[in-house]
């Protein structure tokens, strides 16, 4: 299951403490403490692996390295690596503590999260002329500590959008090489599947249903994912007793969860075409037609309605410049 909602702690690592050394050859006797290692921070990286953080179940908490210590003949503790972790692109990280957001939305962007502490000085820090003899050294800074709530917001350029069995996975896999779980399912699917159609990402937003944008059927999850989603594919399966009302009841829960969703550039699909017969289709679409609801009848079956769909596609790509 994906998981698209975790809280974790982070904290980065505590600074080495300085050293306390002298040198005891003849004529060079005196204070050769060195100063500890800074603590190894923690980063969040951009990654397109949508399920990255599942990481996070099984290790809510996060230490990154200490600094090493200080050293004899002045020699410096070593800096640790800092610990990098990545993050499916569509992550926001919220500060529990301040508030403070953070979002990752491309491949490869690196965020700080947490610093490491400084480290101490050691005793040759404090040498001077009225202190020949230093014993005073430094602990190292403790690292910075905080909880982040994570939640995945998908970052897709076009998004399939209905209710339960419209066909939006079907569509997927005949678009794309993705393999998403299909199946005639009376509830929901539990995770969205992703496809690259020729460098346009694809999203199949599991199936949403009356109550979603209260969360019934985890519509409210699912409906944060679309938020992020350039252009809006609604499927609408030719199979159902009143497409209109079906296109009407997912346009509802778009503007209850949030009314920005009904300005995103929209594509109604009626799918399943194959599975009704004629006179059926013609009434579903004069019903459509009725209502000011344009929609292209499909079959993911007849390769020339998909390639109706292949060409908004195609347009959609063009206008993206890829």
């Amino acid at each position: 299951m994906l998981i698209d909602e975790i809280t974790v702690t982070l904290t980065a690592g505590h600074g080495g403490r300085g050293a306390v050394a002298w040198n005891n050859i003849k004529l060079h006797r005196g204070p050769v403490g060195g100063d500890g290692a800074r603590g190894a921070s923690i980063y969040f990286e951009g990654a397109s692996d949508i399920s990255l953080l599942k990481q996070f179940q099984s290790r809510p908490e996060i230490k990154a390295r200490d600094g090493e210590a200080g050293k004899g003949q002045t020699r410096d503790g070593t800096n640790p690596d800092h610990l990098v972790i990545k993050v499916p692109t569509g992550t926001v990280a919220t500060n529990l503590e301040t508030g403070n957001v953070i979002e990752i939305t491309k491949v490869g962007q690196r965020e700080l999260m947490v610093s490491g502490g400084l480290g101490g000085w050691g005793n040759f820090k404090y040498k001077s002329s009225t202190n020949q003899a230093p014993r005073q050294y430094q602990e190292g800074l403790p690292g910075e500590s905080a909880a982040f709530r994570l939640d995945l917001k998908l970052i897709a350029d076009v998004g399939f959008i209905g209710l339960p069995n419209a066909g939006k996975s079907s569509l997927l896999n005949a678009l794309t090489s993705a393999r998403a779980k299909v199946g005639n399912y009376q509830f929901t699917t539990l995770e969205p599947n992703l496809g690259d159609y020729y460098g346009l990402i694809l999203a199949d937003i599991p199936g949403l249903i009356e109550g979603a944008a209260e969360g019934k059927g985890l519509g409210d999850k699912f409906l944060k994912h679309i938020e992020r989603t350039g252009v809006l594919m609604h499927l609408i399966s030719a199979e159902s007793d009143d497409p209109v009302g079906d296109y009407k009841t997912i346009r509802n829960e778009l503007k209850k969860y949030n009314k920005s969703l009904l300005e995103k550039e929209e594509y109604v699909l009626l799918t399943k075409n194959d599975a009704v017969d004629a006179a059926t289709l013609k009434a579903h679409q004069q019903a459509l037609k009725k209502a000011k609801i344009k929609a292209t009848p499909i079959s993911v079956y007849d390769d020339e309605s998909l390639k109706e769909v292949m060409q908004i596609l195609n347009t959609i790509k063009k206008e993206k410049g890829i």
